[in-house]
């Protein structure tokens, strides 16, 4: 009996078999991206249709500096807090936290009663960054929406992480009511 040989075949097969393993792990990989990337584009158009459909409440052509120094006078007369949501209309969690906050009667009587409430725009037309820069640009740690809550003086009291909020393709209503009771 020739061991050579006989190892020259063990090896053979054993790499035959090891090749094989990989190109199916290879064709599944392949396969896996594929509908990965088929679920990127179709979750990508579902957002863009959902966003044609939500109000817009950024304004990139207004002054944030002055809109928010009228906030902290009107903040002071009525003794409340002030929440900037910075973000964009072309941010479809911005859209989905305004419209949430809109649509749910007791979240909106919590941000009424005890907020005034800003849209400060964060976008290609006007990047509000002298605005940012007070309040140590955010957005830039935490992405966007991100809400700034001042005092009713205008002093930066938290930043809030969207994220932490969120459930599912939405927003905890329990974590968004701790959030605005605890800072009101």
């Amino acid at each position: 009996m020739n061991y050579k040989n006989i190892s020259a075949v063990c090896l053979a097969a054993l790499f035959a078999t090891a090749c094989s393993k990989n190109n199916e792990s290879d064709k599944a990989a392949e396969t896996t991206a594929v509908v990965d990337s088929s679920k990127v584009v179709a979750d990508k158009k579902m957002a863009e249709a959902e966003k044609g459909k939500l109000p817009k409440p950024y304004n990139a052509d207004e002054d944030a500096a002055a809109r928010i120094e009228m906030l902290i006078a009107q903040a002071r007369k009525e003794d409340k807090k002030i929440i900037l949501q910075a973000g964009g209309n072309w941010c479809i969690w911005c859209l989905r936290f305004n419209n949430f906050i809109q649509t749910t009667p007791e979240l909106k009587s919590i941000v009424d009663q005890n907020y005034l409430y800003y849209h400060l725009n964060y976008s290609p037309e006007n990047k509000n960054e002298e605005v940012f820069s007070r309040y140590g640009n955010p957005g830039e740690k935490f992405g966007y929406p991100v809400f700034i809550v001042l005092d009713s003086s205008g002093k930066l009291i938290h930043t809030q992480d969207s994220a932490v909020l969120e459930e599912e393709k939405g927003y905890s209503k329990e974590k968004v009511i701790a959030f605005l009771e605890k800072w009101k």
